[in-house]
């Protein structure tokens, strides 16, 4: 069921590029709550406007941010925007919306896609955490500044790819090419039906020379075994590999997570990279002989020979264990103009975190060189 409220708009926040953020003081209660709008949905709502809320996560306090959803502006007088498309996202949902996919007949691009049939070896790099963004962009950027990464938000936790404000800070600053949302997502600069035409689009429409395959924030986890929605990168790796392109793991990783299935590698990495993956994956880690080598990065190695490789070779998946150095890493995440934060822990309280996803972006970026 769903949580309605209605309130007035007492103040207009700071938002960020398909996000409006607002203060709504509520009919009902005297209470002031913290909302968020889609202008893409609902368009932008103005001081003093009447807004009718979703407060179901607000009401049951879970992680989305804190924030009411705007879902209609009841006195709001509003064109449709002009959609030469058929494409629809989020369907058969109250909030369904028509976008113009790269994918679609009336699209400037359906011929580019109905030609594409190849990645041409593109590497691709994977990860389960929307967090791990960021830090995989610095690790491309530290050795290949010029290249142009494109990111696909898959849709198996926030559909609005606009909900990312590190999506959007890393585009603003040049730092992302364009984020192309898949499936069910939306709100990207491109839209795509599936992983697999976004992939294609990331390299024959944006000319990325990397893509980043990530959901949007709001994994969902129940601590069961397969029952977290990042297991969905399994998918991803499958569309890249089919695709011709070469997938890459960024490897979940951590050393203060308080919970111990996720410490270390986290399951979550090795179920979805060892026991749901069915191709061929890169995945990077410290060489012996680096400044940092720990007991920690022993112990992640060999996790991750037991749980990925070693299941790899029981169904005859051959992996790849690529030592890459960590030098300069640290500085490239130093300098990023977004804030990291990974369940509520930064750089310094979780370096290992961001430093497994900067040496995924490394990997990547060897590669193109290499092309």
């Amino acid at each position: 069921m769903l949580h309605w409220e209605r309130g007035t708009v007492v103040e207009l926040r700071a938002g960020w590029a398909g996000v409006t953020r607002l203060l709504v003081r509520l009919e009902d209660i005297d209470q002031t709550v913290k909302a968020l709008a889609y202008p893409e949905l609902t368009g932008s709502p103005g001081m003093g406007e009447s807004v009718l809320l979703n407060t179901n996560a607000l009401r049951r306090d879970l992680g989305t941010g804190g924030e009411a959803l705007v879902v209609a502006r009841p006195e709001a007088q509003q064109e449709p925007q002009q959609i030469d498309g058929h494409m629809v996202k989020a369907r058969y949902t109250p909030m369904q919306t028509m976008v113009d996919a790269i994918d679609d007949p009336a699209s400037e691009h359906y011929e580019t896609l109905r030609s594409a049939d190849g990645l041409d070896g593109m590497p691709v790099v994977v990860a389960d955490l929307h967090s791990s963004l960021p830090a995989v962009v610095a690790g491309i950027r530290a050795d290949a500044p010029a290249a142009r990464i494109a990111y696909v938000h898959t849709d198996a936790a926030a559909l609005p790819a606009a909900y990312s404000a590190t999506a959007a800070a890393l585009r603003a600053e040049g730092l992302l090419e364009a984020t192309i949302s898949a499936g069910q997502s939306f709100g990207g600069d491109l839209e795509a039906v599936t992983v697999h035409s976004a992939l294609l689009g990331a390299r024959h429409v944006v000319g990325a020379d990397v893509a980043v395959v990530i959901q949007g924030p709001g994994n969902l986890g129940t601590g069961t075994g397969w029952g977290f929605s990042g297991v969905q990168a399994a998918e991803a790796v499958h569309a890249a590999h089919v695709l011709g392109g070469t997938p890459i793991a960024a490897l979940r990783v951590s050393s203060a997570d308080p919970r111990e299935r996720h410490r270390g590698l986290s399951h979550h990495s090795a179920t979805m990279f060892g026991r749901a993956t069915l191709a061929p994956l890169l995945l990077p880690v410290l060489p012996t002989d680096d400044p940092q080598y720990s007991e920690f990065h022993a112990s992640v190695a060999e996790q991750v020979e037991s749980t990925i490789m070693g299941v790899g070779r029981e169904r005859g998946v051959e992996h790849h264990n690529i030592a890459l150095r960590s030098e300069g890493l640290r500085a490239a995440l130093d300098v990023l103009p977004v804030k990291l934060s990974t369940m509520g822990r930064g750089l310094d309280e979780d370096p290992e975190a961001f430093l497994y996803a900067a040496l995924a972006g490394r990997c990547a970026a060897g590669l193109t060189t290499q092309r």
